[in-house]
């Protein structure tokens, strides 16, 4: 990755890429949360963002998850400019390209652990059975094989996580983005959540993490530190460059 304070040169093969990306908000004055801000995400990497609160890192996340759109530039996910869809179009990239993890889980209280999971394949068209017994091997996989019928009323945080990561990766996604991951989660919960992030890197997936604990950050191939809307500095593989 060649980022430098903001610059790269696009990768054509890169599972996402960011060009001169800003995004800005009217809260009674403009508050510009990026600026300028351009990323290469190369295939099958593992990238963490840090930087205080209100850096930009939750925003580009956002944007990069097509959950909100930028004010100028581009944003690119496995060849869809995600940045130039309708709402409805963004949405049918979400559900196939993109794994989300999210601090709070955000399960469904009423479905099953097996149910939360299958959930993203009942909008691409498998069988119930099909997502059944997909949904019963991606828990197997995070260690929850017995699990399966539990709702997540019943299960620890830690074991609400892993159904997270189970049901992000139900539709085989080109991208895995997750927001605070180990955020509410215990210290051992959250060291067995970073040894699955690992398996998935070790698998091929490409993962882009927001943190702002440097042991999760650590755990990637490459920091991104971002503070006031711009990359100030990159970490590769112990390597520090400043922007």
């Amino acid at each position: 990755m060649s980022e430098t304070a903001g610059t790269s040169t696009p990768d054509p093969d890169a599972t996402v890429v960011v060009e001169s990306v800003t995004k800005q908000y009217a809260a009674g004055t403009t508050v510009t949360a990026l600026d300028d801000v351009s990323l290469s995400l190369p295939r099958g990497s593992y990238t963490a963002i840090m930087g205080p609160s209100g850096s930009g890192k939750s925003t580009l996340l956002n944007l990069v998850g097509g959950l909100d759109t930028p004010s100028a530039g581009r944003v690119t996910v496995d060849g869809h400019e995600v940045s130039a869809e309708s709402e409805a179009e963004r949405a049918a990239i979400r559900g196939t390209e993109i794994g989300f993890v999210f601090q709070t889980f955000n399960l469904m209280p009423r479905l099953t652990a097996v149910e939360n999971v299958a959930l993203p394949l009942v909008f691409d068209g498998w069988s119930r059975a099909e997502r059944r017994q997909r949904a019963r091997e991606l828990l197997d996989d995070v260690g929850l094989g017995d699990r399966l019928d539990h709702v997540p009323s019943e299960l620890s945080g830690g074991q609400r996580q892993r159904v997270a990561i189970a049901r992000a990766l139900a539709p085989d996604p080109a991208l895995i983005l997750a927001d605070e991951p180990t955020g509410n989660v215990d210290t051992e919960t959250g060291a067995t959540i970073l040894d699955i992030f690992d398996d998935l890197h070790a698998a091929g997936n490409t993962i882009l993490v927001v943190t702002h604990e440097r042991h999760v950050a650590e755990c990637a191939e490459r920091i991104v530190h971002v503070e006031d809307g711009h990359i100030r500095k990159v970490e590769e593989l112990g390597e520090e460059t400043d922007g």
